[in-house]
């Protein structure tokens, strides 16, 4: 069984290496292991409107059966403002949680019934009070290093799901 995982991020030169794009570094990860069974995409529309593309993928990956997604064999990868930096959690049907690029694919899916691998991006001085600018910068050193070790857990992880 394939199992689609889409790592969450906005495309474009100027959003690399932003905290926003981490579910894109954890799908460039994934690639350079050339692990088999999964299907690995990283949409080409900004953040915010990531549910019209991963509902393509889902149908296009053939995932479709009998009329219905079957979304359990979906894994979005993507940022979490409310998870320490270093920290990472892994779900199945939760919210959005203001995360406005999962919510677009839980409109889009007309459900919330997949599975979430949540990166931590929290720095260790607390939530930031402008979070829209801050995810769009870039992690600091002291971050990098953190963010790096904590996109080879959760991959270690994934194949567990």
């Amino acid at each position: 069984m394939k199992v689609l995982i889409v790592g969450l991020g906005n495309p474009g030169k100027k959003y690399i290496g932003t905290r926003h794009n981490v579910g894109f570094r954890v799908v460039d990860e994934l690639a350079k292991e050339k692990r088999e069974g999964f299907i690995l995409a990283k949409p080409r529309t900004f953040m915010n409107q990531s549910g019209k593309a991963v509902k393509q993928l889902i149908e296009n990956c053939c995932m479709r059966t009998a009329g219905k997604l079957k979304i359990e064999n979906l894994i979005v990868v993507h940022d979490d403002i409310d998870l320490p930096i270093g920290g990472f959690r892994i779900q199945k049907g939760r919210g959005a949680a203001g995360h406005k690029g999962v919510q677009s694919i839980i409109d889009a899916l007309g459900t919330k019934d997949f599975w979430r691998i949540r990166i931590g991006i929290c720095p260790k001085t607390g939530k930031p009070k402008n979070v829209e600018k801050f995810v769009l910068q870039k992690f600091t050193k002291e971050e990098e290093k953190i963010i790096k070790k904590t996109i080879k857990k959760a991959i270690l992880e994934i194949a567990k799901i």
